[in-house]
């Protein structure tokens, strides 16, 4: 088990009921949180979030010559989409898709991009310890989001990893495919970059979308799991990794922090969808 992962104290957020906010506010909170706990302010914290129905685009995918295009269809297929702060290309987020923040502080030491991404991975293994032999870590080709750290089972992708550093902290990412069709996501992905590109060449080389390498873990788990569930499982695991959980929203002058993350966050995704 990860040293980093067993905490005197974890501070638990839980916002996967509301789904009805834009995935924009989570990044805002993440930023949020990544300044509080680098800066000494908070004890590390787990976070975990819904939203749907979303795509969240890189910046590369808003390069796209096309890309406008790319957002009516979506529309169409009843998504909206948004562009994220930190790395990566497009993914799905719907009611079936949990999302786990996990934040640190660099203040005891500093955390190597792989040794953030080994954190997600073992606390993912420990989530599901039924499936823990199971779980890989490499590139999937022909997924969305393709990176060293997507996580799957035979060969295919539930999970993808990504990370976002700010004033000491470090937010680890991690989007779960719980429920519903892995497939039927990656289909929805394929059609926008074939809608935004329209085969036209472009320097950087975006993903080719295989849907069957897709999968959600319900699918490969081969019984029905739900996101609230593995939102009960996260508590429960830690507890285990700790002495307490303190269950904790924002408070006080966090709430005016994460209020100006928000805008900033908020004026940012304006901007770049607005040359779109």
């Amino acid at each position: 088990m990860h040293s980093l992962l067993q905490q005197k104290t974890w501070r638990f957020i839980d916002q996967s009921l509301s789904m009805d906010r834009t995935p924009l506010e989570s990044f805002a909170m993440d930023d949020t949180l990544c300044q509080l706990v680098g800066q000494g302010l908070s004890v590390p914290v787990v976070r975990t979030w819904v939203h749907h129905p979303y795509v969240v685009l890189g910046i590369q995918d808003h390069r796209m010559p096309y890309i406008h295009k790319g957002i009516e269809m979506l529309k169409k297929a009843h998504y909206e989409a948004i562009v994220r702060n930190s790395g990566g290309l497009a993914v799905v987020l719907d009611k079936g898709i949990l999302n786990i923040s996990i934040v640190l502080s660099e203040a005891p030491g500093s955390i190597s991009i792989n040794m953030g991404y080994e954190v997600m991975l073992q606390f993912i293994k420990l989530l599901f310890s039924e499936a823990a032999e199971k779980i890989q870590a490499y590139e999937i080709v022909g997924s969305y989001c393709p990176g060293s750290y997507d996580l799957s089972i035979g060969g295919k992708k539930f999970a993808g990893i990504s990370q976002r550093r700010l004033r000491n902290g470090v937010a680890v990412q991690i989007y779960l495919c719980i429920e519903g069709s892995g497939s039927e996501r990656a289909e929805l992905i394929k059609h926008f970059y074939e809608t935004s590109l329209k085969d036209a060449e472009t320097k950087f080389q975006y993903p080719k979308i295989q849907p069957d390498v897709m999968a959600s873990l319900s699918e490969l788990l081969d019984r029905p799991i739900t996101v609230q569930e593995t939102v009960i499982q996260v508590q429960q695991l830690l507890a285990s990794l700790s002495g307490d959980v303190l269950f904790q929203p924002l408070e006080g002058d966090e709430l005016q922090l994460y209020s100006f993350y928000l805008k900033r966050v908020l004026e940012r995704n304006a901007k770049m969808l607005g040359n779109t």
